[in-house]
């Protein structure tokens, strides 16, 4: 058995997923799956008898529970247990598995006294901040617990239904998102009801039922399930059936699991900074191709690069990386080559401020305000030639949203709506273009707004800040999203939203410390944005989206090899606990 464990290691290690839904996978938010994968195996494989070899010397459980009945007699005749309702015998279908030589179906009941804590009245202030510890089921957080963060006190004990619970008692919590967590208690110590405790008989190792209840979590979770509140009770716990070793094999499979974890830990810390070690080269490498000064620098950077290329962009989170060093380099002038019978951008910059002129004497838009010259120390960086520093608002209408209303606070807006209207999180999960409406307005609802173009560009200046995308249709939005237009004279405002998310961060640094982040459309209107000649500009878009579509392509190999490696995990298991 431990063949086939060892064997398997590069599935373990290489089998991984990720634990949100962030865009992109780095070492901070990847959970190794395969691991976590082999933690679980190793925990069913202990509790069936198939970790290690049984005995023939050693007693089979059939003493043990002997010996155990007896005790349960005799301390429930003394008075210092309760005497439980009998539960029926257990039948053959209740069997889950074959089971070794010299192991016998019990009742988790048969292992020890169950009970379940309390909460004291909160009202009176004379039950807490006593020096009895007091645990709730978020405290089970390790094999071992001993500090709480409340106590009770002793009139606590004897007023209410607390149960004292001893050191050496194992607890298992029974409500919530908590369901299937263990620990040992330490010190003698309570609980609240959403932890059940149990005192287990002189031949029960605690340690091995610890074991046992953690390889029955997902058991246990899948019990709760179906209520607003999942939750099992002492009831379901006590009933279900375990298959209970000879007490010589309890210590040994504790042993196993022990040396087993112990090379999980290795593992997934190896893993983990191997990730980690990955992700810093990725970057350090990347980071050279925007930091270089000149075109012989650029080819260096670049062929460092391409030389281990299959190696180095091989996780979600490194094509992430590369994707946002094709934006950087877009909008530093490095990603298609100058042309010098370009038109210069300066040409440009004044064929749009006679559009605005027009528009203003129209009175479709509001005149704009004087923004300042460029300073130096404004300049990032130094711009290719024909290039130009503009400030965002010359460069078409910048504007915030006008509705104010969410769905359902005036459903008078909404009746029979066929105006789309967008929010942040709709511009937050958008890729190249929004393709999604929270809600639709009537014309009672577009009454109080504004509709705004396809291709309007959105930036979002609360909740999400500073997240972009382009309106892939006609659509009304509030005032947490601005709205860019740009000019008839570019016509196309992706190449702008590119150049947002690549100063995405800076942005965010000008958001004043409240609790809901923010910034504003005075930020926005002064950002100063690097504008290449109109020709460039669409060379540049379209060359981001062929090399986008190179990047999407390689991340979906990497998706698909990444689901395969699950797969085999899975099938590892079922193939071993079958």
């Amino acid at each position: 058995m431990n063949n086939i464990l060892l064997d398997s290691l590069p599935i373990w290690i290489t089998a991984q997923a990720q634990k949100t839904s962030n865009r992109g996978i780095s070492a901070s938010n990847l959970q190794l799956l395969g691991i976590q994968k082999l933690r679980e195996l190793i925990l069913e494989l202990a509790v069936r008898g198939k970790l290690v070899p049984q005995d023939p010397n050693d007693e089979p459980a059939s003493e043990l529970l002997k010996r155990i009945k007896a005790e349960y007699k005799h301390l429930s005749k003394e008075g210092k247990i309760k005497k439980s309702k009998a539960l029926p015998n257990i039948s053959e279908d209740e069997f889950p598995y074959d089971l070794p030589k010299g192991w016998e179906y019990v009742r988790l009941n048969d292992l020890g006294e169950w009970g379940a804590g309390a909460t004291p009245n909160r009202g009176n202030s004379e039950y807490y901040g006593g020096n009895i510890p007091w645990f709730k089921s978020g405290e089970l957080v390790g094999d071992y617990i001993s500090e709480s963060e409340e106590f009770v006190t002793e009139l606590a004990l004897t007023k209410s239904s607390l149960r004292y619970n001893k050191a050496g008692d194992v607890l298992i919590a029974m409500y919530g998102a908590t369901i299937g967590k263990t620990s040992i208690l330490k010190i003698p110590a309570t609980t609240n009801q959403a932890v059940c405790a149990c005192t287990p008989f002189s031949d029960i190792y605690n340690v091995f039922l610890l074991t046992l209840l953690k390889a029955y979590k997902n058991r246990f979770i899948s019990m709760g399930a179906g209520g607003a509140q999942p939750n099992i009770s002492r009831e379901k716990i006590i009933a279900t059936v375990i298959a209970l070793p000879p007490l010589a094999e309890q210590h040994r499979i504790v042993a196993k699991v022990d040396e087993l974890m112990a090379l999980c830990d290795e593992l997934e810390k190896e893993q983990t900074n191997s990730n980690s070690a990955h992700e810093t080269l990725v970057e350090v490498l990347l980071s050279t191709l925007t930091d270089a000064k000149n075109s012989d620098g650029f080819k260096s950077a670049w062929q460092r690069i391409a030389r281990c290329f299959d190696t180095l962009f091989i996780t979600e989170h490194s094509i992430d990386k590369l994707k946002q060093t094709i934006l950087q380099l877009a909008v530093m002038g490095k990603l298609v080559p100058q042309n010098p019978n370009d038109k210069p951008a300066s040409e440009l910059l004044k064929k749009i401020a006679a559009e605005k002129a027009r528009l203003v004497k129209e009175g479709k838009i509001k005149k704009q305000a004087a923004l300042p010259e460029f300073t130096e120390e404004e300049k990032p960086f130094e711009l290719p030639t024909g290039w130009e520093w503009v400030r965002l608002s010359q460069i078409g209408e910048l504007a915030r949203g006008k509705s104010k209303h969410r769905p359902r606070n005036d459903n008078s807006l909404y009746q029979n709506g066929i105006y789309p209207m967008i929010q942040t999180g709709d511009v937050a999960k958008a890729d190249k273009f929004i393709g999604t409406y929270t809600a639709l307005y009537n014309e009672k609802g577009l009454n109080q707004s504004r509709l705004w173009p396809k291709g309007t560009m959105c930036i979002t200046i609360a909740a999400n800040i500073a997240d972009t995308s382009i309106l892939g249709f006609d659509a009304c939005f509030p005032d947490s999203i601005v709205g860019l237009i740009v000019s008839n004279e570019i016509g196309d405002a992706r190449y702008f939203d590119y150049f947002i998310r690549t100063a995405k961060n800076r942005l965010t640094d000008y958001a004043p410390s409240t609790a809901q982040k923010n910034i504003n459309l005075g930020i926005l209107e002064s950002v100063q944005i690097p504008l290449p000649p109109l020709n460039e500009l669409n060379q540049i878009v379209f060359k981001v989206d062929e090399l986008f579509a190179l990047c999407d392509s390689l991340k979906d190999g990497i998706k698909k090899a990444q689901e395969i490696q699950n797969l085999l995990a899975e099938e590892i298991v079922k193939k071993v606990v079958k």
